[in-house]
């Protein structure tokens, strides 16, 4: 199965795995799944780093493919549905990240109950 797993799933499967369910993590885990890991994660890890939310002392790309995940571009396509997405969620990296996971049919796996408002697939 193909997992897309929000920003936050992807820090903590790299820093703190035990913040993740156990369900979280054998999906993680499991050599039957592909985990994605989007360009926007990537973007959203370095802004934060760069304003001080968050301490980078690492290649967020490098570790993601050294931990087996696959990297999952933004493309235009992917941003075309933002559009009419409703603003159940403020937060653009979180907004485009569903818009990936609908557009790409790829579930996501967060622990954002935001997410449950809008039309994309739930793991974990």
């Amino acid at each position: 199965m193909k997992i897309l797993i929000d920003t936050h799933i992807f820090l903590w499967s790299i820093s703190n795995p035990k913040k993740m369910s156990t369900l979280k993590r054998k999906q993680i885990e499991s050599l039957a799944n592909t985990i994605y890991v989007s360009s926007i994660s990537i973007t959203e890890i370095m802004i934060k780093a760069s304003i001080g939310k968050l301490k980078v002392d690492y290649n967020p790309v490098a570790i993601a493919e050294e931990s087996g995940f696959e990297l999952l571009d933004w493309k235009a396509n992917d941003a075309l549905i933002l559009k009419d997405l409703p603003f159940h969620h403020k937060d653009p990296f979180d907004r485009m990240l569903i818009s990936q996971s609908i557009t790409n049919s790829i579930p996501i796996m967060t622990d954002d109950e935001k997410f449950e408002k809008y039309d994309c697939v739930l793991l974990g």
